[in-house]
């Protein structure tokens, strides 16, 4: 570590590591070349600048970013759709604590600033937050008893159970059964909240997800009430299903009465 240290104070050797390791993004070299030509005219143009005297500006503190001049902000539609439909239903619903079992760390971590939440997750969360609890378990063996939670989130996830691609058992299967045990620890008046791939035909992408048709998603849960669902497809959100857009990602609350 010590000679690590000393080499990153050698201001010569900062352009060809920051090239290199810019090479290691999942960018073309083309691209890369042409976007690190343009972070070095922008470093020699600030430089002949007036300099704020607050700061050190110095070649050994380079930090190239060089993919972020967008000409929109860079974001998953799905992901900034789903995301803010479930922390939206969850909000209205205005619950004592929830339950989410493997959805995006950075959706529970804001959901757990408005209202008491507990993670679960096979994957064990580094971090921690006030108002965020975490359980180590399996979405297939909930750790909680039937009929005991009032509001549940499961936001892009059972797609995944059984394919092994987050180091879960494989299991053709994992779907059908992480429905079942979702369905069983909602209490009678829940709220259970999920999203879905969704397309014309019940598909494996191995590993990366199944996608599900809409009849089938509503056969899985059919022990519970459909209280909304909407569709995203591309950058739009949609509040039917419609088989001509094509795959999407199908977003459902459900209610057990």
């Amino acid at each position: 570590m010590n000679l690590r240290s000393s080499l990153k104070k050698i201001s010569i050797l900062k352009w060809p590591v920051s090239f290199f390791r810019s090479i290691r993004r999942k960018q073309s070299v083309a691209k890369v070349i042409r976007e690190f030509a343009e972070f070095s005219r922008d470093w020699h143009m600030y430089k002949k600048l007036p300099q704020n005297p607050s700061f050190a500006l110095a070649t050994r503190n380079l930090y190239p970013r060089l993919f972020d001049k967008t000409t929109t902000t860079a974001l998953d539609p799905v992901y900034f759709y789903q995301n803010s439909w479930c922390a939206k239903k969850i909000f209205e619903h205005k619950p004592t604590s929830h339950i989410d079992v493997g959805s995006d760390a950075k959706f529970v971590g804001i959901i757990s600033q408005y209202v008491p939440t507990t993670m679960v997750d096979i994957r064990p969360l580094p971090l921690t937050l006030p108002g965020l609890s975490f359980i180590e378990g399996s979405i297939l063996s909930l750790p909680f008893k039937s009929g005991t939670i009032s509001s549940l989130s499961s936001i892009c996830v059972i797609e995944h159970i059984g394919l092994g691609r987050y180091g879960d058992p494989l299991d053709p299967f994992g779907s059908e059964k992480a429905a079942q045990e979702l369905t069983r620890v909602l209490s009678v008046g829940g709220m259970l909240y999920i999203s879905v791939p969704v397309d014309q035909h019940n598909t494996v992408y191995f590993n990366a997800h199944r996608a599900f048709t809409r009849e089938y998603i509503l056969k899985l849960f059919d022990k519970l009430v459909v209280v909304e669902e909407k569709y995203v497809h591309g950058t739009n959100m949609y509040d039917t299903y419609d088989a001509k857009k094509g795959p999407g990602t199908g977003l459902y609350c459900f209610k057990k009465m």
